[in-house]
């Protein structure tokens, strides 16, 4: 059984938004692990996109996306969402959700990364065109 399930991609044109979910299995958001959503484009390396702390009271997003996107959780829900505005040709890619670092950190704040997350989706895919 999938312990992470995302939903939302999707093609768009640039400029536009799209919302993408993670629905996690029971338990996983409240077991203390922080959430994050990571993309994956071809020929590139995988990049961590925004992350969630455990009761929702951080955030942290790649400089690429600051001002864009915004990720939130709803725990009644077992959700995490990511809402993703004015959409760029280079987001383009597959989006994974993920839970739980390795480290138990959701962002490396001196390195300016995420680190590796231990459980993950089967990702959605997004498309932007220009």
């Amino acid at each position: 059984q999938a312990q992470l399930v995302e939903s939302g991609g999707g093609s768009v044109q640039a400029g536009g938004s799209l919302r993408l979910s993670c629905v996690a299995a029971s338990g996983i958001m409240y077991s203390g692990k922080c959430m994050a959503w990571l993309r994956h484009a071809p020929g590139k390396e995988r990049d961590g996109v925004s992350a969630i702390s455990p009761n929702g009271d951080r955030t942290y997003y790649a400089d690429s996306v600051k001002g864009r996107f915004t990720i939130s959780h709803d725990k009644a829900k077992n959700t995490v969402y990511l809402q993703m505005n004015s959409l760029k040709s280079e987001d383009t890619a597959m989006y994974y959700c993920a839970a739980g670092s390795r480290t138990g950190l959701c962002y490396a704040s001196e390195q300016r990364s995420f680190p590796e997350y231990q459980i993950w989706g089967q990702g959605t895919q997004v498309t932007v065109s220009s």
